[in-house]
């Protein structure tokens, strides 16, 4: 992500919480009801009360609500580009970890939180023939002690024509690319057709 990309990316959601104020569509989700479907799917990857857990691209901190409305308490930290959605974040749960940043601003040491999620930020189009996306992979595999749990758009049934900035990935090519890092993974499609999430484990 280049610096342009970067300050795009920051105006855009500044636009959208002005407009919409907390709410999914600030974060470009279509309903809350897909925000929370996107949600459950990643915590099944295994993630239990006690956890640590490095959410980027955390948005609002919805996902540290969603555990603890699940009665699932963890140890949240969320990173995210936009200052203007996280401070709606921290107004709101002012108790979370919220850290303004990318994925590669933060020099963590390796395997630096039992879990890591993503829900939806590398489906941005950045033009790198997917090399954000490889890079933030590996990433954030290296920073987990258990797993990491991402949802992406799967190009196979997404019509591609509506996208507009955002992009669409093979899922076989993600899972093979994440399959040279660990041959345990696993990719889900059982929830919604033009999604899919992948698996990674230690």
């Amino acid at each position: 992500m280049n610096l342009l990309q970067r300050q795009n990316m920051i105006e855009r959601h500044r636009d959208s919480v002005d407009y919409y104020g907390y709410a999914p569509e600030s974060l470009f989700w279509e309903s809350r009801a897909l925000q929370t479907l996107l949600f459950k799917v990643l915590a099944e990857i295994g993630v239990s009360a006690g956890d640590s857990l490095l959410d980027v691209g955390c948005g609002f901190g919805d996902l540290a609500s969603w555990f603890r409305d699940a009665g699932i308490e963890v140890n949240y930290t969320g990173i995210d580009l936009s200052s203007d959605i996280l401070a709606v974040g921290h107004s709101m749960n002012p108790e979370l970890k919220l850290l303004p940043g990318e994925l590669f601003d933060f020099d963590w040491p390796a395997r630096s939180f039992d879990w890591v999620l993503l829900s939806g930020t590398l489906n941005w189009e950045l033009g790198d023939r997917g090399a954000y996306t490889r890079r933030a992979i590996r990433r954030m595999f290296d920073l987990c002690r258990y797993g990491v749990a991402f949802n992406m758009n799967n190009r196979n049934v997404c019509d591609l024509a509506t996208l507009g900035e955002m992009k669409a990935d093979d899922p076989k090519e993600i899972l093979g690319f994440c399959l040279a890092i660990t041959p345990n993974c696993r990719c889900r499609s059982d929830y919604r057709a033009d999604d899919f999430t992948i698996y990674m484990r230690r």
